[in-house]
């Protein structure tokens, strides 16, 4: 009989890449989970694991056997969700990863709903961007991701994660004073810009919007704090792309142009792994976002 704690162990090493880092997780040391994988392939009775180098990678059959763990923990979601779901009030840990403009302008306001709503639930909160938050969610660091999708972007969506859409930011081309009003992209070519750093959806995204105008943008400042962009904008060093949620609720502090209507408007989702989706307190906070996104829309 293959035992699931050691099959969790398997999976929590596909996910994470290398026993020190399944071990850092759990709290376990390298060499309590390397005991424990060893059992596992007796159990199973075929290699798990082979060397490459200085670390281990999994078979052919360790893939089969994470595949069928992940199967039964999306079984074992649903069953959680099904036990909550039966129980009068929402009570327990949600752990939630949000992106920094979502974290800002979304989330308190959901965290005084559910305060008010639901006394027993503890909502813990991590900054983090999508694309370390998601494996972050398949590795159960977290219950709940919010994340995001750009204009002809659309990001890859790991199996075993189920999606629903929360709604739209629009984006906005955000001046550096004194660039007069109505100023469109085209008349930036030679302007300083701050964007996040390559790789990213946002970089990707406003690169293809500005090459699209007919320049190669002066990216002189990179960072993921849009903070840190609005305020090189407000005191005249570049140019950037704000998505209406780095306002908070207020008027722009800078001067703004709308974009096209195919380029301005990213969506947001929330990400749960697949059959945690339908659970009380994954529900409740969910709706609280929605609600709050609605409303400042």
């Amino acid at each position: 009989m293959l035992d699931l704690h050691r099959l969790r162990l398997l999976r929590e090493l596909k996910h994470r890449g290398t026993l020190a880092a399944v071990a850092e997780a759990l709290s376990y040391s390298p060499s309590s989970i390397s005991q424990q994988l060893s059992v596992l392939e007796r159990e199973a009775g075929v290699p798990l694991l082979e060397p490459v180098g200085r670390r281990v990678r999994l078979t052919a059959q360790a893939e089969i056997l994470v595949a069928h763990t992940e199967a039964v923990l999306e079984r074992l979601e649903r069953a959680e969700a099904d036990l909550a779901a039966s129980l009068r009030g929402i009570a327990g840990v949600l752990r939630v990863a949000a992106f920094q403009t979502a974290a800002l302008a979304l989330v308190p306001d959901a965290l005084s709903t559910l305060r008010d709503a639901h006394p027993r639930l503890r909502v813990e909160i991590t900054q983090r961007e999508p694309e370390s938050a998601l494996p972050g969610l398949l590795a159960r660091d977290f219950d709940l991701v919010i994340s995001e999708e750009y204009p002809g972007d659309p990001s890859p969506r790991p199996a075993g994660i189920e999606y629903a859409e929360l709604g739209a930011d629009e984006i906005s081309l955000a001046l550096p004073e004194p660039a007069p009003r109505g100023t469109g992209l085209r008349e930036l070519a030679e302007t300083p810009w701050v964007m996040e750093p390559a790789g990213t959806a946002s970089r990707r995204w406003a690169t293809r919007l500005c090459r699209a105008a007919g320049f190669e943008p002066d990216v002189r400042f990179e960072s993921t704090d849009l903070l840190l962009h609005l305020r090189l904008v407000e005191r005249g060093h570049a140019a950037a792309l704000l998505p209406g949620l780095v306002w908070s609720g207020r008027p722009p502090a800078v001067p703004v142009v709308r974009l096209p209507a195919q380029d301005r408007t990213r969506r947001l989702f929330t990400a749960a792994r697949r059959g945690g989706g339908s659970h009380p307190a994954v529900r409740a906070f969910r709706d609280a976002l929605a609600d709050g996104l609605a409303y400042r829309g």
